[in-house]
């Protein structure tokens, strides 16, 4: 079953939750430790971007037109029921699945990659000609390369080494589309000849990624830098997901009774959640899905945190394992964050979500079901929500209950073919972040004043 909206049932506005709050989200702080200003942000972002990330107060946030009628190219997203795979489950449980693999780069991450360069764009005149961010997983890389393109930008991208190698497809397509891709560490910057010098066989992280992008935002002053996760603004931007899924599945009179989705810093799953906040039923569910080789709700601490980890960003209050942290090497890149959102951060400490940590072959093996019946072969980071929609759709047929469950899907665009081909030749292991190094890096948090905040 495919469920469909018109043109003009795509959202005006996008959603910000945090006057929907019952408990406060503690501030970003900069890097001095003091709360965030607008002048922290004004090297890195534009504008329009500084202050959708501080906004608090107003609820719902406009789309400017250009940007909406950009949207309304692959917008609305249909969403599905997942009959084929309910059969083969042999289970009660109604599965829904948001279906974001039909924006053009296959991924919901580019819903933020356009906004971004939008607004980046309207300061051309003041000499903004590029956009530089990092990327684990190629998606996200991929989203901005094609999010600059349309709007004449150039584009640079800090890939994280261990998915620069191993995930060669992602990165000849950010090159393809024009993008300048650079392993991470590297030694363009002064950030990545530091973490080289300490480590030269160093695989790199997000955080190390991030630190090389900051400090090429920081030091040009034709450039500016790209969020792809973590950051409200970010959120609000996927909030697209959620308000439409709201909408398709008021069609078919299915209110969600478990919705999932992947958490690697939060953007995905927030996108899909925050939407049906306010308007839960009491024992609505929302389950974000970890993998075991950086389960940062599950074994890390709740505390402030710089998001990259030379220190250069700001520090958010999240569940984090510590931005010295480097995850073991999985396939599914984008999921190796040492952080998780604050708003999420805050959702799970006051126990609104919960979290459900699987292994890279458990993903993989729920990959190959889901795909098998459903025809869509999903990113490596989606395969780990399917195990959790798997998980729970079976205990739904042990308990004889009918549920309904929403999940967010992003497909594979191409670009994790052999991640697949390497999972059925038996040659991908599981990957566990272990307690000692998240110890170690644990001890190198930053120590915040209250005072200061």
């Amino acid at each position: 079953m495919r469920i469909t909206l018109q043109d003009k049932d795509l959202p005006d506005s996008w959603y910000n939750i945090y006057p929907d709050l019952e408990f406060t989200v503690p501030p970003p702080l900069g890097a001095h430790g003091f709360s965030l200003k607008y002048d922290d942000l004004e090297p890195l972002a534009s504008d329009s971007i500084i202050r959708q990330e501080l906004e608090q107060e107003e609820q719902e946030i406009v789309i400017p037109k250009p940007l909406r009628d950009l949207y309304s190219e692959y917008r609305p997203t249909p969403l599905f029921r997942a009959e084929r795979l309910e059969k083969e489950l042999d289970s009660p449980a109604r599965i829904f699945y948001k279906y974001e693999g039909s924006s053009p780069s296959g991924s919901y991450e580019f819903n933020t990659a356009i906004a971004q360069a939008y607004y980046a764009s309207q300061y051309k005149d003041s000499g903004i000609t590029c956009l530089v961010t990092a990327s684990g997983n190629g998606e996200w890389g991929v989203s901005t390369a094609i999010a600059c393109n349309f709007f004449n930008l150039q584009c640079k991208i800090y890939m994280v080494k261990s998915a620069y190698e191993d995930k060669v497809f992602g990165r000849y397509l950010m090159e393809l589309l024009g993008a300048e891709v650079i392993p991470s560490p590297s030694t363009i910057t002064n950030a990545g000849r530091k973490i080289l010098a300490r480590d030269p066989d160093c695989s790199g992280s997000l955080g190390i990624a991030l630190g090389e992008a900051y400090e090429e935002a920081f030091s040009r002053a034709d450039t500016k830098f790209a969020w792809g996760t973590v950051m409200n603004h970010v959120l609000l931007h996927q909030t697209l997901i959620g308000l439409e899924s709201r909408a398709q599945l008021k069609r078919v009179n299915a209110d969600p009774d478990i919705c999932i989705a992947t958490v690697g810093g939060g953007s995905g799953f927030g996108g899909l959640i925050f939407p049906f906040y306010k308007k839960r039923k009491r024992d609505t569910r929302f389950i974000a899905v970890e993998t075991a080789a950086a389960p940062s709700l599950s074994k890390g601490r709740y505390t402030w945190d710089y998001t990259d980890t030379e220190k250069m960003g700001p520090m958010l209050k999240m569940y984090t394992l510590g931005h010295s942290f480097v995850p073991p090497g999985i396939r599914a890149g984008g999921m190796r964050y040492h952080g998780i959102s604050p708003v999420i951060s805050t959702l799970f400490r006051e126990q609104v979500i919960e979290a459900k940590i699987c292994t890279q072959r458990q993903a993989f093996d729920a990959a190959i079901t889901f795909s098998r019946t459903e025809g869509y072969v999903p990113s490596p980071e989606s395969a780990y929500a399917i195990k959790a929609v798997i998980d729970e759709a079976m205990i739904c047929k042990q308990e004889n209950k009918r549920k309904n469950i929403l999940f967010l899907l992003s497909t594979n665009s191409n670009l994790d073919i052999t991640a697949f081909r390497d999972f059925l030749a038996g040659s991908i292991e599981d990957q566990h972040a272990q307690d000692s190094q998240i110890n170690k890096a644990m001890e190198d948090l930053p120590q915040i004043s209250q005072d200061k905040v």
